[in-house]
């Protein structure tokens, strides 16, 4: 049976970095994909323009088409999003998924340095608390080079995956699915380039005896 997928991130490319190969893997099994975008992602950088924001718009909605999946854009402040009432975030996200209602959803970690992302995953499991007779999705969380990894380390907050999913064989399609967002990238050392983010999926992958991987913590399953 074809499932509901649901990623709901603070800034387009989170998706890509944290979880593409994931989505990859769902496309290929012909499971509905749907990407909520909560901020634009570019008007908190310094001489931020429209050309920026259009810019980006138009690499994201390149990757949605690239991953066959359902769009949907909010405005919330970029790196602010902690200057907005949460009951705003979280209405934000359940007037998208009451249409169709996720079996699967994957977020942000919420240790992660970006605050935007402690946000967005405070507001999913906020909007999906488990409420009788009310479908319950599955929600995990992932991890984003330049933010979960930056964070002071605290054990309480640290990303510890419990989940892996095998994407040996999407690794090639996650690489050019991270090509459409080539402005975003960064070249290496840095933790947010294409090398780095591969070598962290080798790395996750080698820990359970595969090629690549993508780790998640599961936050909440109800089976």
């Amino acid at each position: 049976m074809k499932k509901n997928i649901f990623a709901i991130v603070a800034h387009a490319d989170d998706e890509a970095i944290g979880c593409g190969g994931t989505l990859l893997k769902h496309q290929k099994q012909g499971d509905h994909i749907s990407i909520v975008y909560m901020t634009n992602g570019v008007s908190a950088r310094k001489n931020s323009s429209d050309t920026d924001y259009e810019q980006r718009l138009r690499m994201t909605k390149k990757a949605g088409e690239y991953l066959s999946a359902k769009q949907y854009f909010f405005n919330f402040p970029d790196n602010k999003m902690d200057t907005v009432a949460i009951l705003d975030v979280v209405q934000a996200i359940e007037s998208v998924t009451k249409k169709e209602l996720p079996d699967i959803i994957y977020t942000h970690h919420y240790g992660d340095l970006n605050i935007d992302h402690r946000i967005v995953h405070q507001a999913v499991m906020t909007a999906f608390r488990p409420i009788p007779l009310v479908k319950t999705p599955t929600i995990y969380s992932f991890e984003v080079n330049s933010s979960t990894e930056w964070n002071t380390p605290i054990n309480a907050f640290a990303f510890s995956p419990t989940f892996f999913v095998d994407i040996s064989e999407h690794i090639a399609e996650k690489k050019k699915l991270l090509l459409i967002y080539e402005d975003e990238m960064r070249k290496p050392p840095h933790s947010r380039s294409i090398d780095a983010i591969e070598a962290l999926a080798k790395v996750r992958g080698n820990t359970v005896g595969v090629d690549y991987a993508e780790a998640f913590m599961l936050k909440r399953k109800v089976s």
